[in-house]
This record gives C-alpha cells, sequence and structure tokens, in this order.
C-alpha cells in the first residue's frame, strides 16, 4: 500500500488552490467525499475537503485515517488574524491548537479542556520546523497557536477574548478537531492557516475579496514542502 502524505481543507476556494500545484490526480469518492490522489515534488499526496466546521472536520480525518496509509496529515487553509503582527496573507504554523468554545469550566476545568485529551493539541515537533523554515517572498511565516471553533469570528470583543485566553495568533475552525482525531490515531499533524480577515465587525467582506490569495498562499507552503 502506498503512503500518502494527506491533506485536509475546508473550503473550495483552498481545494482549488491545492489541486493546482497535485500532477497525476485521480479521485476516489468514500462516503460521498472526493479524494484526489496525486503528486508534488516527487511525493504522494491525498487531499480532500471537509468542510466547514469541526464536525466535518474530524469525520473527514477519521475517514483519511481509515481507508488511507498516512505519513502524515497537513490541515491548510485560511483564518481570521488575531495578533497585531499579522496583516492579509501572512502565514500560521500551528505548533499547539485549542478548541476556543469548548467549555466544561462547570466541573472545575480550564475553557477548551477537553476530557481525556486535554486542552492543547500539538502539531509533530519535526513537521513545525519543517514548515518554519520555509521561506517564500514577500509572505510572513510565523509559528504560534491557532484556535479553532464553529464560529466565523467577527465581534472585536470576541476576538480580544479568544486572543487573551488562549494566547494565540488566528481564530478558524477545524484545525484542533483534525489535531484531536490525529491525536486519538497517533498520526503526526501539523495546521497551516494564512490570514484571509482580520475580525472587526465587517470582516466577512475582507474573506470574501481576500480568501483566494490567502489559500494560495498556503499552496505555495505546500509546493516548497
Amino acid at each position: 500500500m502506498e503512503n500518502y502524505i494527506g491533506i485536509i481543507v475546508a473550503t473550495i476556494e483552498e481545494l482549488e488552490a491545492v489541486k493546482e500545484i497535485i500532477s497525476e490526480l485521480e479521485k476516489e469518492t468514500i462516503y460521498d467525499l472526493d479524494f484526489y490522489k496525486g503528486r508534488i515534488n516527487n511525493n504522494n499526496y491525498i487531499l480532500v475537503q471537509c468542510g466547514v466546521g469541526k464536525v466535518n472536520a474530524a469525520r473527514t480525518t477519521q475517514i483519511l485515517t481509515d481507508n488511507f496509509s498516512l505519513q502524515y496529515i497537513v490541515n491548510v487553509g485560511v483564518a481570521g488574524g488575531l495578533s497585531s503582527n499579522l496583516q492579509i496573507g501572512d502565514i500560521v504554523i500551528g505548533e499547539k491548537l485549542v478548541q476556543h468554545d469548548f467549555d466544561i469550566t462547570a466541573f472545575g476545568h480550564e475553557k477548551g479542556y477537553i476530557t481525556d485529551t486535554g486542552k492543547i493539541f500539538k502539531s509533530d515537533e519535526a513537521l513545525v520546523e519543517k514548515f518554519g523554515k520555509i521561506k517564500i517572498d514577500n509572505i510572513k511565516i510565523v509559528t504560534g497557536t491557532i484556535a479553532s471553533g464553529d464560529i466565523f469570528v467577527q465581534d472585536i470583543k470576541m476576538k480580544e477574548k479568544i486572543r487573551t485566553k488562549f494566547n494565540c495568533d488566528c481564530v478558524e475552525m477545524e484545525g484542533a478537531a483534525i489535531g484531536q482525531v490525529c491525536f486519538l490515531n497517533k498520526v503526526p499533524f501539523v495546521v497551516v492557516r494564512s490570514i484571509s480577515d482580520i475580525p472587526n465587525g465587517n470582516n466577512y467582506m475582507e474573506y470574501e475579496e481576500f480568501v483566494k490569495l490567502a489559500a494560495k498562499n498556503c499552496a505555495k507552503l505546500i509546493e516548497q514542502i
């Protein structure tokens, strides 16, 4: 059985950006999910679009790990910037992932703590180091913490609350769920996000304008690997 590097994306824009850099594409459909097998720089990759949100992301990750032999999984996509040091198009390598909307504080646990798995999911150290060394012209690449939740964050107060509570650099809707499933399956993973918008009350307009740019920046990172 061939060993693949798995790539999980959430949206059609992200899917199309990565498909552009994969050669010899072949499609296989499992449980209504289309898996695209191909090659990038002599490595075998398998690409799948999970859809938006943590449940979609977790479901797809489990189907991917159940049906293919994987070296590791890369989740790439776009995110809302929380750190003042990040601009549209910049890239965050997620060393740590947290689910900012998971709350069992009523039982004495920290916000984000998940029973039996903990609060933080850590990307594979070797992959974080490998991705973090990549240089792409005019694109800032940083290593940091990514927060995930089933919310497209627009409210400035919510943005600041998430940033302060979890000391995170950006926020999105899938990465930590993928990290949790990879952790449970003992599959190495790394989450990579390019900034598509900055939560400001109207950032859905920024998202619509810059989502393709951010997706292409993530594809450039994959191509460099």
